[in-house]
């Protein structure tokens, strides 16, 4: 990504050292929102169907949204699992639920 950048150090955004603060912490919570849902995946891997097929797994990425950091917002597309289990007391499917993200 290329910036123009003015001699007093102001980007079209604010700073640059403030863009360079909310990329990184895009970056760092990309990857924490990845290991999360990989390890979800990995504790759940051996519970299947009647076929063979797995209920738990991946399905793309949620909407991209904006999460606030101390950073300032970071817009985060958060992977999203797709789980065919069923509570059996409710009849209702579980839902993966970020830790990280709270939702």
């Amino acid at each position: 990504m290329l910036t123009v950048v003015g001699a007093d150090g102001i980007t079209p955004n604010g700073a640059l050292i403030d863009e360079i603060v909310r990329e990184g912490a895009r970056r760092m919570l990309a990857a924490a929102l990845e290991a999360e849902v990989d390890a979800y995946l990995a504790q759940l891997a051996d519970q299947r169907d009647e076929h063979g097929r797995r209920l738990v797994v991946r399905n793309g990425y949620h909407a991209e949204r904006a999460v606030a950091t101390a950073a300032g917002p970071v817009a985060v597309k958060a992977p999203r699992v797709n789980d065919k289990r069923v509570e059996p007391d409710t009849g209702e499917r579980k839902r993966f639920s970020s830790a990280i993200l709270g939702a």
